[in-house]
């Protein structure tokens, strides 16, 4: 049992998981029925938690697939992803392991530097290429050593996006070569960049179009996150009002890591919870983080900065053009919207939620929307 149940990162187990069962299922569903995934969702919002939380869930059900995580997101070039990769697989499948002692004999043919973090023991792995040519056949044998094990393996890449920033020209194409002729192998590309994800997995004139199911995430049901949130407080032989339930969901805005990160923070205040103890909470976390946000005002333009602490203000905006918003906050023409609000978007301060018919901007931290909304 954890001290506080409410964690803010990685994952721990079911217990401390708030729902997201259609999404876990219609994982499990893509990987029983051959369809790799493409999961999306801004960062923060409980996308790595699903991916292992499915992978506890395989594993409860005695599913027959071995899974695999590898966050490719400090990743800047081919041979890091390749890098990464075989570092995750002697992670995942220690030596003590078949799968492990497996690996360990196959590397040997490949010839890497082996050592051992002297603080974590993590293995770190370090290959020396003469050519491309020998880059390219190590991340295939990589591929095809998961391929031919006796059970089939699921492997996640996290903020798999990263791949388009690498300096190689031909990274998408050469790696949807190695995937289309994994049979033994079933995907699920994450990534938090919504737009490089898109054109990488819907363009017809990229390699991976077509090539997946899409599952985007949405925000977590309030009633179903109200009763993750009063349930463990009930467990600690606390209470919570009903007020501050509704307080706490809508001024997190029901983003998962802020949830927890404010639930976290009352928890380890003790006592019962009510309204008022919910609100010094969050004017604790606000304070803490303030020398923190004001560093913002010296790495934007005026206009980007301009145009943030009027979105805050606004909660969210979905007409830029609007002449009495960019009068109302100083921001200018039209075109220095448009331009401020990309360089934003681009920045990850800004987030954008599409639907049929809008696309709104909200400032992508929940808790620098509040600090600002507040201070400016």
């Amino acid at each position: 049992m954890l001290e506080n149940p409410f964690i803010t990162k990685g994952y721990e187990s079911a217990e401390y998981f708030c729902d997201r069962d259609t999404e876990t299922n219609e994982l499990i569903s893509n990987i029983q029925n051959g369809r790799d995934t493409t999961l999306v969702s801004p960062r923060k919002f409980g996308k790595t938690g699903l991916i292992l939380h499915t992978f506890e869930t395989i594993k409860k059900k005695r599913l027959k697939y071995d899974t695999l995580y590898v966050d490719v997101y400090a990743t800047l070039s081919l041979s890091d992803f390749t890098k990464t990769l075989a570092e995750g697989i002697l992670l995942t499948f220690p030596e003590r392991t078949s799968i492990g002692k497996a690996f360990l004999a196959f590397l040997k043919g490949l010839r890497p530097t082996l050592t051992y973090d002297s603080v974590s023991g993590t293995p770190q792995l370090q290959f020396n290429y003469g050519t491309s040519a020998e880059k390219e056949y190590t991340l295939k044998s990589l591929f095809e050593f998961l391929n031919t094990r006796d059970r089939d393996v699921v492997l996640a890449f996290d903020e798999f996006q990263q791949i388009t920033e690498y300096p190689e020209k031909n990274v998408e194409a050469l790696l949807r070569t190695y995937v289309q002729s994994m049979r033994n192998v079933h995907f699920i590309f994450c990534g938090s960049k919504k737009r490089l994800m898109a054109e990488m997995f819907t363009s017809a004139n990229r390699p991976f179009f077509s090539s997946t199911s899409t599952l985007t995430l949405d925000r977590i049901d309030s009633s179903k996150y109200a009763e993750f949130i009063e349930g463990h407080f009930k467990d600690a032989g606390r209470s919570i009002d009903d007020d501050a339930l509704v307080w706490i969901l809508n001024w997190t805005r029901r983003h998962t890591f802020y949830t927890q990160s404010l639930c976290n923070e009352i928890f380890a205040r003790g006592g019962d919870v009510t309204l008022s103890l919910v609100k010094a909470a969050a004017q604790y976390i606000l304070e803490r983080e303030s020398s923190y946000f004001l560093q913002y005002r010296e790495l934007l333009t005026r206009q980007q900065w301009l145009l943030l602490v009027a979105i805050a203000k606004e909660g969210s905006v979905s007409q830029l053009s609007s002449t009495k918003f960019l009068k109302q906050y100083g921001i200018g023409s039209i075109t220095n919207a448009r331009r401020a609000a990309q360089a934003l978007v681009e920045k990850e301060l800004l987030l954008t939620v599409e639907s049929k018919e809008k696309t709104e901007y909200m400032v992508y931290d929940v808790f620098l929307s509040h600090w600002l909304e507040s201070e400016f």
